[in-house]
């Protein structure tokens, strides 16, 4: 398992005081007025406040006192360690840990690996892009077991959930 979750992107600078426009990459974005630290690069960078809209947050960083300095954090990630992340409900996993998670049939053919999981807002969506592209309806009729610990996850096998008109 991975010791640091990404929880948001940092798209650009916000005004000319060093301040920072991000994207959440998690589903509580009122979650970021609580941080005090965050991880951008590997390096811990001090919070100094978050101001949180319906789809974006605007954060001050520490050291961060300018629109050129907010400017190389553009594209960046912003990280928080495993252990400082959200608690989740039974049988809900973070997006980061599903990634590189292999799927197999529950007949044992594999599929590959998730390389994205798309929120459609009804369910989620797990993508594999190889070998062959295939995307698979994060629904109970269709996946059977996730086991992050095993980077493994089970589903029907397609023929029974796809519909190959």
């Amino acid at each position: 398992m991975k010791k640091f979750l990404t929880i948001g992107e940092i798209t650009k600078p916000h005004g000319i005081k060093g301040e920072i426009k991000v994207f959440p990459l998690t589903d509580d974005i009122s979650r970021f007025k609580k941080l005090k630290r965050v991880f951008i690069d590997g390096k811990e960078v001090n919070v100094v406040y978050v101001t949180v809209g319906s789809d974006r947050a605007i954060m001050k960083l520490e050291g961060c006192e300018s629109i050129d300095e907010a400017e190389r954090y553009r594209r960046k990630t912003i990280e928080v360690p495993r252990e400082e992340a959200v608690k989740l409900e039974e049988g809900a996993y973070f997006i980061e840990d599903l990634k590189d998670c292999t799927v197999y049939d529950s007949e044992g053919k594999e599929l590959g690996p998730v390389d994205e999981v798309i929120q459609t807002g009804a369910n989620d969506v797990y993508w594999i892009r190889k070998p062959k592209e295939l995307l698979i309806p994060a629904i109970r009729d269709v996946v059977l077991e996730v086991n992050i610990e095993e980077e493994k996850i089970i589903i029907k096998p397609v023929r029974e959930w796809m519909d190959e008109d």
